[in-house]
C-alpha cells in the first residue's frame, strides 16, 4: 500500500520526499519518517510497489536502533501518534518513525564484509575496491579478510558516487572521515554477530550519519534489505550468485531487460513483486524475530 500525498493529509509540512520514505516536519521542529513501499533500484525508483515493504523496513530499523544504541547514538524519538493524521494512523503507524532532525552528512557509510555487486565489478575491472588495491584471486562472492569501508557520495537525485577513503578525508576531513569509518565498522561486526547466529551472512551494508546537537548521530534505515545485502549460509558458494533476502531479487530481474539504468525504471511482474515480499518478510523473521503482520507473501 503507497502512502498518500502530502495534499492528502492535512497540515502536514512535507520536509523532503526521499527515493522511498517521506518525511514530515512537525511544530516541534521533529520530524515523522514514513516508510512508504516504493522501491528503488540502481538508484532508480520503480514504478511498482512492493507491498509491506515500507512496514518491513521500519521495525527491522526499530529493533536495530534498540540493539545498537549502546554503540552509536541513533535518531529515533518516542513516538508521538498524535501527530499523525486519524485519515492514515492505522497504515501510517506501523511503518513510521518519529525522529530527531539531523545535520545530515551526504556520504553513504558503506561496509563490505564480501565482495559483490558494484564492488566485485570494480575489482574485476580494474583490481581496486573504493580506489584500494585488493589481492588476486577473489571471486564474486568472495569473503574479504576483515570488512572493508568503501564510501560513498550521497545523491539524492541520480546514482551515488564511489570515492576512496582518501577523497572522503579530503571532502570532510581526517576526524569526521575517521569517525564514520570507525562508527561503521563497528556497527557491521555487530550486527555480523547477529546475522550469522541465526544462518545469513551480511555481505555488505551502508549507512547515513548525521550531526544532532554536535553530536554524531546514526539516521535514516539500518541493517534492512534495502539497505543491506544478506544471504543464506547454506547456500552460499564463492563464485556464485547467492540466495539472498534483500533487493537484489529485483535487481537481477531487471538485469535481464536491457534496461539503462535511467528513469523511467521498468515495472515488475506479479512474480517478482512476491519474491520480493516473501524475502523482505523472511528476513525480519529469520533476523529480528519480528512477524510482519497483515503482510500476505504467498
Amino acid at each position: 500500500m503507497q502512502v498518500m500525498n502530502a495534499a492528502e493529509v492535512g497540515d502536514l509540512n512535507l520536509f523532503r520526499r526521499g527515493k522511498v520514505r517521506d518525511t514530515f516536519q512537525l511544530a516541534d521542529g521533529t520530524l515523522l519518517m514514513i516508510a512508504t513501499d516504493r522501491l528503488s533500484v540502481f538508484d532508480v525508483v520503480l514504478p511498482t510497489a512492493i507491498p509491506g515493504k515500507g512496514t518491513v523496513l521500519t521495525q527491522m530499523s526499530r529493533w536495530w536502533f534498540a540493539q545498537t544504541a549502546g554503540i552509536m547514538p541513533n535518531h529515533l524519538l518516542p513516538d508521538l501518534e498524535e501527530a499523525i493524521p486519524e485519515s492514515v494512523r492505522s497504515d501510517w503507524l506501523p511503518r513510521s518513525m518519529h525522529v530527531a532532525r539531523a545535520q545530515r552528512i551526504d556520504v553513504e557509510c558503506v561496509v563490505r564484509g564480501f565482495i559483490s555487486g558494484s564492488g566485485w565489478k570494480e575489482y574485476r575491472d580494474k583490481g581496486t575496491l573504493a580506489g584500494e588495491p585488493l589481492h588476486e584471486g577473489l571471486r564474486d562472492s568472495s569473503r574479504l579478510a576483515s570488512p572493508r569501508f568503501t564510501p560513498a557520495i550521497k545523491k539524492d537525485d541520480g546514482h551515488d558516487v564511489n570515492i576512496s577513503r582518501v577523497e572522503l578525508r579530503a571532502l570532510v576531513g581526517q576526524s569526521l572521515a575517521d569517525q564514520l569509518e570507525s562508527a561503521s565498522l563497528r556497527l557491521f561486526d555487530f550486527a555480523t554477530a547477529r546475522c550469522e547466529s541465526v544462518g545469513i551472512y551480511l555481505a555488505d551494508t551502508k549507512f547515513e550519519f548525521g550531526f544532532i546537537n554536535g553530536t554524531l548521530t546514526l539516521i535514516d534505515e539500518i541493517f534492512t534489505p534495502d539497505s543491506s545485502r544478506f544471504w543464506e549460509i547454506s547456500e552460499w558458494r564463492e563464485g556464485e550468485p547467492a540466495v539472498s533476502f534483500d533487493k537484489q531479487f529485483v535487481r537481477d530481474y531487471v538485469e535481464t531487460l536491457g534496461w539503462d539504468k535511467t528513469d523511467p525504471g521498468p515495472a515488475l511482474p506479479d512474480e517478482v513483486v512476491r519474491g520480493t515480499t516473501q524475502r523482505y518478510v523472511e528476513a525480519a523473521r529469520r533476523i529480528c524475530g519480528i512477524e510482519i503482520e497483515g503482510v500476505v507473501a504467498e
